[in-house]
């Protein structure tokens, strides 16, 4: 059985109860790589855990850190998905084109939504060692960057999301939620 996430890592709770407080992540600098180093070991253990999860922001599992862990196959064919750590992530770039997805989170178990988001970004961060970098993403690897930063700014899918449901344990049973 996967690890469960921290009571507290949640960035908000009974979200179905109205506003709560939010968690908004402070900055990582160049000189922190070695906190960055070990958070990302933590975040990745944690979403490789949990089958089906392809991203983690640090404020999911307690750190109060603007750090994020995407891993992703781009094609189906990748025998080896790739591992993406971004420290301070932030977009710098959407593309014009939006997408409607269905999305789901680990802070919001049993419930996914359909949130439009642009097809393509261009995200600027530190990497594990402290080192500036830049990544560009398109499709399902652009929306699962979005819905992690959207995390560090204490925003949740279903703050974003045109309709939500409730999904049932089992093969292919969704319920709307109440």
């Amino acid at each position: 059985m996967p690890p469960a996430l921290p009571e507290e890592a949640v960035t908000r709770r009974a979200w179905q109860d109205g506003p709560q407080e939010t968690v908004i992540a402070r900055e990582l600098a160049g000189e922190d790589a070695e906190l960055i180093r070990r958070v990302a070991a933590d975040l990745v253990d944690t979403m490789r855990a949990h089958p089906g999860c392809v991203g983690l922001a640090a404020p999911q599992v307690g750190e109060p850190f603007q750090l994020i862990v995407v891993e992703y196959n781009e094609k189906e064919d990748d025998e080896q998905p790739k591992l993406f750590i971004l420290a301070n992530p932030e977009i710098i770039r959407s593309g014009s084109d939006q997408e409607v997805g269905t999305e789901g989170c680990l802070s919001i178990p049993g419930f996914v939504g359909d949130v439009e988001r642009p097809a393509a970004v261009t995200l600027r961060g530190l990497n594990r060692r402290g080192k500036l970098m830049r990544v560009k993403a398109n499709g399902w690897l652009a929306r699962i960057f979005q819905h992690e930063v959207d995390h560090l700014n204490g925003v949740l899918f279903i703050d974003r999301a045109e309709k939500v449901w409730k999904v049932e344990e089992g093969p292919s049973q969704v319920i709307p939620a109440d």
